[in-house]
C-alpha cells in the first residue's frame, strides 16, 4: 500500500463531498430572485452546471485513485497517476490565474485557497507515483 496515494485519495474524496454538497449550498446563496431578468437565471444555472462538472471530475478522480490503491484494475498505473497529477496541477494553475486576473479583495489568495489544495493533491499524487 502506498500511504501517500491513500492520503491523496482521501483528500480528493473529501474535496468531492465538500465541493458537491457544501459548495452547492454556498452557490445557492447567490441564486437570482424569481423576479430577476431571465438572463440572470440562465447565467446562474450555467455557472451551477459548470460547478458540478468539477464535482464529477473529483468523483472520477476519487474512483480512479481508489481502483489504483485497492485493486489491480489497472495494469499500468504510472501513466494514469502522472496524468492525474498534471490534471490537478492544471486546476491549481487555472484557479490561481483566475485570482490574479480578478478584481482583488483583502486576503484573496488565503480566502480562495482552493488553488493551494489542487497543488497539494497534485504533489501527493506525483510523489506517490514516483
Amino acid at each position: 500500500m502506498n500511504t501517500v496515494l491513500i492520503i491523496a485519495n482521501v483528500l480528493v474524496f473529501l474535496t468531492f463531498i465538500i465541493h458537491t454538497f457544501g459548495g452547492d449550498l454556498e452557490y445557492r446563496k447567490i441564486e437570482p430572485k424569481p423576479d430577476s431578468a431571465p438572463r440572470f437565471r440562465v447565467f446562474w444555472t450555467m455557472g451551477r452546471g459548470a460547478f458540478h462538472i468539477v464535482s464529477i471530475d473529483f468523483l472520477f478522480a476519487t474512483i480512479g485513485l481508489t481502483l489504483i490503491n485497492f485493486t489491480d484494475y489497472f495494469k499500468e498505473t504510472q501513466f494514469f497517476l502522472n496524468l492525474l497529477a498534471f490534471y490537478f496541477l492544471g486546476y491549481g494553475i487555472a484557479f490561481l490565474v483566475t485570482l490574479i486576473i480578478s478584481k482583488k479583495f483583502p486576503n484573496i489568495f488565503l480566502k480562495m485557497w482552493q488553488w493551494l489544495l489542487m497543488f497539494v493533491i497534485a504533489a501527493l499524487i506525483y510523489w506517490g507515483a514516483n
